[in-house]
């Protein structure tokens, strides 16, 4: 879960709730440029996510307070693995992104256990069979992904909280056709990016948070309650074309 501190607690968004708002701003880019297998792309930004189940799991620090990702740094072969099989079921494309963006995020482990090494040499065989089965060009798969991976930064930096002050401008990342894009909050709180990749000239895009008025917590049963009686707040931003 994405953990923010607020003047009276905690401001919390689940990790499926990010994924839907990277799935909103990838439905918002021009259609014309597009990458390919547009909606099957946008069903795997989604369901990036689906592994993390914040009301099954450990995520209290060891102080009590409520554990931001950024801070856990263990690996659960069994749930990616999981979701890596779970992904099928939606098709070899969703599966190939999904696969492609575990190997991302993991392959720096590697030499850590057998576990691991296995597990990411069968991602990369997976990937290898899927891109061969879909009969398209590895260039379309990678912009794809970058795609995919360009939308998953650009839904961390707004739930995180990470557009500077001053109307200053900060790196997204490179973009499916290799760009790099910039995102700036003007004065008026609207939002923009250049060069400009979208279809509208203006739109809005949403994730729910909980506001936690408790700072501690005894037991990770104790914050589930919490978090599931916490109040909601919508969080909205509108981009607009400079």
């Amino acid at each position: 879960m994405i953990v923010s501190a607020t003047q009276n607690g905690w401001e919390i968004i689940y990790h499926r709730a990010h994924a839907l708002l990277a799935a909103q701003l990838a439905g918002q880019w021009r259609r014309k440029d597009a990458p390919a297998r547009l909606y099957e792309t946008i069903a795997a930004i989604s369901h990036h996510d689906d592994l993390e189940k914040e009301w099954e799991e450990d995520n209290l620090t060891e102080a009590g307070t409520p554990m931001d990702f950024t801070l856990n740094s263990d690996i659960d072969i069994e749930k990616l693995s999981n979701m890596a099989n779970n992904a099928r079921y939606r098709g070899r494309w969703v599966a190939l992104m999904i696969s492609m963006h575990m190997s991302r995020l993991n392959e720096s482990q590697r030499g850590q256990s057998s576990e691991i090494d296995e597990f990411l040499d069968e991602q990369l065989q997976n990937q290898q069979r899927w891109r061969k089965e879909l009969d398209i060009e590895k260039e379309e798969i990678d912009a794809a992904y970058a795609f995919m991976q360009w939308c998953d930064r650009l839904s961390l930096i707004l739930c995180q909280q990470e557009l500077p002050a001053d109307e200053r401008f900060l790196e997204i990342s490179k973009g499916p056709d290799g760009k790099r894009y910039d995102i700036m909050q003007s004065s008026d709180q609207l939002v923009t990016v250049k060069p400009w990749p979208f279809q509208d000239d203006r739109f809005t895009v949403n994730v729910e948070a909980c506001n936690l008025s408790q700072v501690k917590f005894e037991s990770n049963a104790e914050l589930s309650k919490a978090l599931q009686e916490a109040p909601i707040k919508v969080l909205e931003w509108t981009f607009v074309k400079s």
